[in-house]
């Protein structure tokens, strides 16, 4: 199975963007997961936000896929990759997270 990959398109100066980053590179600590920040004013931050239309900020795609907007429910993501049957790390580790922003 790939890795999953978690894009989380963030805003400016918003507090559910901070906390969204933090518990996914938290999540990352338990789970094989990429996380690609977008900034929501680049490009193809721009293009997913259209995309989306995402009624808060940050917009979270998993997979490419709508995951959910605004503040990011850890409860309901560790459920999902659990579902897909995303590998757990066995011990905690480095975080995949994609130093890309744009």
């Amino acid at each position: 199975m790939s890795v999953p990959r978690v894009t989380v398109v963030s805003a400016p100066a918003c507090h559910f963007c901070d906390a969204a980053e933090q518990t996914l590179a938290e999540v990352a600590l338990e789970f094989a997961i990429e996380v690609v920040p977008v900034a929501f004013d680049s490009p193809e931050g721009r293009r997913l936000v259209a995309e989306h239309r995402p009624a808060l900020s940050p917009l979270v795609l998993l997979d490419g896929a709508y995951f959910g907007s605004g503040r990011l429910s850890r409860r309901k993501l560790v459920r999902e990759l659990a579902r897909l049957g995303v590998a757990r790390r066995a011990e905690p580790g480095p975080a995949s997270i994609g130093a890309r922003r744009g």
